[in-house]
């Protein structure tokens, strides 16, 4: 009965303390008001993208002869149904918008994953063996980021050939120094501490002490940089389609909508104004959720 009223107290007092610092995290976050209107963005551009199929009202390819370079009906278009209009082969700009959330959503997530999980163990074997192990990565780390990120994702882009999956390879080992150095900065801040200490002492492996004692007490500053490094990476995708090294026509990808559209600048301004609103709009969100991450996950930014 001891044993069982122990156990309960311990549940019981271990749930409060989680949930109170859930709600310390979204105070901290609520006060930065930008954060949280990009945070409606964002998550407004989720549901866009799970149902597009549903939201978009034509196909994305659907071509309609017909009305080429459309305006909207609120610029002067006389089609109602095209409420951003048609582009240079007469397809629904509202609804390639729409289908191409899919594309940088997934460019977002599927290259902060690559470079997150690259970048942390390459700074968690830096950082924790130091010697040789940390000169080797570090100068390699150091090589990648003395060439511009994107002008090095374009070389990178034409060596392995044009394509969405080359480009995010390409963008992914861009971002994944940033990431091994934050992680390696940690690391050497965390690795002297007690708890560590202790945990060698009851006989920890070096991958326990990596992965599971010392990495948890890093996610704070990781959080933050997967978030700025997500918009980064819809970012410089829409620049490699834009330079025809990205997704191929005819994907939906709101920086192949731009590269396809330039020439209509003037006579059809509709045509790249909506994918570049697309994406500053996302992009902004996104570093707003990110700024808010950083005053709610840092002590130092913390506001009484």
């Amino acid at each position: 009965m001891a044993t069982e009223t122990t156990n309960t107290t311990t549940t019981s007092s271990a749930a409060p303390g989680r949930f109170s610092g859930l709600r310390e995290f979204w105070y901290y976050f609520s006060m930065n008001h930008g954060a949280v209107l990009g945070l409606t963005v964002f998550l407004l551009l989720i549901l866009v993208a799970l149902f597009a199929p549903v939201l978009a009202p034509f196909s994305p390819d659907q071509q309609f002869r017909e009305f080429i370079r459309m305006a909207p009906p609120w610029a002067g278009g006389t089609q109602p149904q095209f409420f951003l209009g048609t582009d240079e082969v007469g397809r629904d700009i509202l609804s390639r918008l729409i289908h191409g959330s899919r594309y940088s959503l997934m460019i977002g997530f599927i290259v902060v994953t690559g470079a997150l999980i690259v970048g942390v163990t390459l700074g968690l074997l830096a950082g924790y063996f130091r010697g040789w192990v940390d000169a080797l990565i570090m100068r390699v780390m150091d090589i990648i980021l003395a060439f511009p990120s994107l002008l090095l994702a374009l070389v990178l882009v034409a060596i392995l050939g044009p394509g969405l999956f080359n480009a995010m390879l390409a963008i992914a080992l861009v971002l994944q120094p940033h990431f091994a150095r934050l992680t390696r900065a940690a690391v050497l801040s965390e690795k002297s501490r007690e708890y560590v200490t202790s945990a060698k002492v009851a006989g920890a492996s070096h991958i326990r002490l990596m992965f599971v004692t010392i990495l948890p007490n890093c996610l704070g500053p990781l959080i933050v940089q997967a978030t700025l490094s997500f918009s980064n990476a819809i970012l410089e995708a829409a620049a490699l389609g834009f330079l025809g090294m990205g997704a191929q026509p005819p994907t939906p990808e709101w920086g192949t909508m731009l590269a396809r559209a330039r020439e209509f600048i003037t006579s059809a301004w509709w045509i790249v104004t909506m994918p570049g609103l697309a994406i500053l709009i996302t992009v902004l969100a996104i570093n707003l959720v990110g700024d808010g991450l950083r005053d709610a996950l840092d002590p130092k930014l913390k506001r009484s």
